[in-house]
């Protein structure tokens, strides 16, 4: 009889779910991934299929969730998470975050299992603070277009924090930042995949607005480490998690061309509505109570994930269209 700790890791074939995966298997955990596969890829996590200590459940979180035996942790990862993805699927964005993350609570509830819920940036809106420390409320526009995805993750806080409160679940509250890395979709309508695919596509690389929005990069590696440490501390509240290097859009378009060589220019469009000005985590809190800060530069960064796209099947580096979710918008 096996004695390992057993994880669920929901959106378990998403980017940062399969990267979680990978982690958990590796520290020896038996992994119980969830996906609908909605926005996820199987080809992510496809290489543990044979491993005795994963297995794999295709459903989708919103609907009651039932896992059969003892569960240790819990992580919450599932949702779309690029702007393109919620506006095309608004609905389901809104319930993954509260119906799927409801059913995660109280089933972490019944198994008296910690749960990690994967919370975001974009909480804080557009925000007229800069870095965006924990404290900061957030500047977020409920009804505009970007508010399915924002407004979910806040419910989910805010509903995490009544679980743990009230019925005395073991809780813990990432809030990420921009983060990259292998593994992200190509075409998911980020700035980072979209340039790189525009670069080795030969394409003009486009910018909307006049690139003096900012962000900050994390490198996925540095990120799940941060996860894995707040999963294992004994701290309630949020906490950032990204990397408090910030660049413009304009900068960051530049260095893109640098870094594959190409000889495209910028071409500039448009301004979306609600775009965030600026990003940049306060990663105070997670200095002090996980010694946690990001290791790895932009540049080495960037390479790695240049090499990743460059190596995806030709079909895949010149599909540009977006996901197809008609079957999931009926």
């Amino acid at each position: 009889m096996s004695h390992k700790k057993r994880i669920l890791i929901t959106g378990a074939a998403g980017f940062l779910g399969s990267h979680l995966c990978d982690r958990f298997i590796k520290e020896d955990y038996h992994v119980i991934a969830m996906d609908n596969l909605i926005t996820g890829d199987l080809r992510n996590i496809e290489h543990l299929f044979k491993l005795e200590n994963f297995e794999f459940y295709n459903h989708d979180v919103s609907n009651f969730v039932h896992v059969p035996g003892k569960l240790d942790y819990i992580l919450h990862f599932a949702s779309p998470a690029s702007p393109i993805d919620y506006l095309k699927i608004p609905i389901q964005t809104l319930k993954v975050g509260s119906l799927g993350t409801h059913n995660l609570l109280g089933l972490a509830k019944e198994k008296k299992a910690r749960i990690l819920v994967a919370s975001t940036s974009e909480v804080y809106g557009d925000p007229n603070i800069n870095p965006q420390p924990e404290e900061y409320w957030g500047n977020v526009n409920p009804v505009g277009p970007r508010g399915v995805y924002d407004e979910a993750k806040r419910f989910q806080e805010a509903m995490t924090m009544a679980y743990h409160t009230f019925h005395n679940v073991e809780t813990r509250i990432v809030r990420i930042f921009n983060t990259y890395g292998p593994r992200m979709r190509l075409n998911d309508g980020r700035v980072l995949p979209a340039f790189i695919g525009q670069a080795i596509r030969g394409e003009d690389l486009t910018v909307f607005g006049d690139g003096s929005q900012t962000r900050s990069f994390c490198y996925v590696d540095d990120l799940i480490e941060g996860i894995y440490r707040l999963l294992f501390s004994d701290y309630a509240q949020p906490v950032n998690i990204g990397n408090p290097d910030e660049i413009t859009i304009k900068e960051f378009g530049e260095e893109i061309i640098k870094l594959t060589g190409t000889k495209q220019k910028l071409v500039y469009k448009p301004l979306p509505t609600d775009d965030p000005k600026q990003r940049r985590p306060d990663i105070t809190k997670a200095r002090e109570l996980l010694g946690w800060e990001p290791k790895v530069s932009r540049e080495e960064g960037l390479k790695i994930t240049y090499e990743y796209f460059k190596s995806l099947p030709q079909d895949l580096i010149e599909k540009i269209e977006h996901k197809d979710f008609k079957k999931y918008t009926k």
